[in-house]
């Protein structure tokens, strides 16, 4: 299963044309600021303190973010509930959490505070979401745009981004039902968009077990069946594609995006103890789990992702597997 380490968010917008307004931002339209944003998440420099509330979790984290030849710095610190930290130089990760014990790296970690979906592929968003600008804020002191994406069907959440109106960075963000109902929500409580920030924000300074990793990841299949040998997919909601193979131990795991939402489903050989079978939600994080195969070969299917309980439970109990086939590489390293 994915690791519960931190949630860290970043959104990489890849966007088709869409109708949306440009009324108060100075004649550009929503496209335009979802547009500039991508590249800000990356590009620009920054650092403060951000809360990410999730349910009736809240949780605060210093960030410090630099972009500089061509290369990503970034260091995030736990700020409550415990101390850590994570610190990633390009895609080299090293996790130092001394009070939570064991810590798997086993995912992608994409880049900035708000990394959601990890495609690389252009996704007609407008098909799936209906973008437009609702209006002007402040937050953390600098002023903003707000851009609304509401969800066309039931398979996804709707989403309000404010975005910093000369870089187009990301600093608040709310995830909810269609309804209204807000499930997460995100926004900086302090923050200095600089590129004056020095090497030493970057080098670990929490004392504990440091575990590191590349997070590289690895392409997404041409063709899916080469990724999912033994195993299948027979629903799928529309929008999302294969976007990632995040690293899954000794199973097997494709992540999708519709170019906003995520979710990754995990095949992998049961453990010792049977995990219960169904949904369970922390914010707009759903996970289902459900155990596939015989007595002797049995398989745990996984989705993980923001998206509705529904989703998540169609998308696993369409998955069939070949017990034989899949036990054979699961074995394979």
């Amino acid at each position: 299963m994915m690791s519960r380490l931190v949630r860290v968010f970043g959104v990489v917008l890849l966007c088709a044309a869409m109708p949306v307004s440009a009324a108060g931002s100075g004649g550009r339209s929503a496209v335009d600021w979802l547009d500039q944003m991508g590249a800000a998440l990356n590009m620009t420099s920054y650092k403060g303190v951000f809360v990410y509330a999730r349910g009736d979790q809240v949780h605060s984290m210093r960030i410090a973010h630099r972009y500089q030849d061509g290369k990503v710095h970034e260091r995030l610190v736990i700020q409550d509930g415990g101390s850590g930290e994570i610190v990633r130089k390009g895609t080299d990760v090293v996790c130092v959490l001394p009070r939570q014990g064991r810590v798997r790296l086993n995912q992608v970690i994409p880049s900035g505070p708000f990394a959601k979906a990890f495609t690389s592929q252009q996704v007609p968003l407008g098909q799936w979401y209906k973008a437009e600008l609702v209006g002007e804020d402040r937050v953390a002191g600098y002023s903003t745009v707000i851009v609304a994406l509401t969800a066309k069907d039931g398979y996804r959440y709707s989403h309000r981004l404010w975005l910093e109106k000369n870089t187009g960075l990301l600093v608040k963000s709310n995830v909810g039902e269609v309804a209204g109902k807000v499930l997460e929500h995100f926004q900086y409580t302090t923050l200095e968009i600089t590129n004056d920030i020095p090497d030493s924000e970057f080098e670990i300074q929490t004392d504990g077990q440091e575990i590191s990793r590349n997070l590289k990841a690895r392409e997404a299949p041409e063709h899916l069946s080469q990724e999912m040998d033994g195993w299948h997919l027979g629903w799928l909601p529309q929008g999302f594609v294969p976007a990632a193979a995040p690293r899954a131990g000794s199973g097997h795991a494709v992540a999708f995006s519709d170019g906003l939402a995520a979710f990754s489903v995990f095949v992998e050989p049961e453990g010792a103890v049977r995990m219960p079978s169904g949904v369970s939600r922390i914010g707009a994080t759903t996970v289902y789990m459900r155990a596939l195969g015989d007595n002797n070969t049995r398989f745990l299917v996984t989705v993980v992702g923001e998206v509705p309980p529904q989703t998540a439970k169609q998308v696993a109990e369409s998955v069939e597997i070949d017990t034989s086939s899949l036990a054979l590489n699961s074995r394979q390293p």
